[in-house]
């Protein structure tokens, strides 16, 4: 019975852990941190749900070993993923610029909820039932049974 316990204890303990190996890390933590924070906006070519430092495949050790060559070399972070984006194609950037063609994959979700929201509110105003007007003999009927209930 205890071993259920410990094997749910030992499930949390095993979470995921950064795939940054220590020969990778920086001696100037300041490079590091910088590393650490472009690494997080580049997703893994192999993987796709993860970012390059917390990714164990081959591929993400080579682009985090560029990443900090070129901030190594003195470049700026947006020259560093400039760089990367050149050879790996804007696939590799978690959130891509919201220019050119992607400005329409931008802008296609928020108005295809306009339209539908429109489309719904059309609808739901052409389905709103008519009202008639009572004839005399059904308003004095009506009047008869409201009294009925009054009392």
């Amino acid at each position: 019975m205890r071993l259920l316990p410990t094997l749910g204890l030992l499930a949390l303990l095993a979470g995921p852990a950064a795939a940054v190996q220590p020969d990778e890390i920086l001696d100037d933590p300041a490079l590091e941190s910088r590393a650490r924070e472009l690494s997080k906006v580049l997703r893994c070519p192999v993987c796709q749900g993860e970012n390059i430092d917390d990714s164990n495949a081959s591929v993400s050790r080579d682009l985090r070993l560029l990443v900090r060559e070129r901030l190594k070399a003195g470049d700026s972070d947006g020259a560093v993923l400039d760089y990367i984006t050149d050879r790996y194609g804007e696939y590799v950037l978690f959130e891509p610029d919201n220019r050119g063609a992607n400005l329409v994959l931008w802008l296609i979700g928020p108005a295809v909820a306009l339209v539908a929201l429109g489309g719904g509110l059309l609808y739901m105003r052409r389905k709103r039932p008519e009202v008639a007007d009572l004839t005399p003999e059904e308003e004095a009927a009506l009047q008869e049974l409201l009294k009925k209930t009054d009392a």
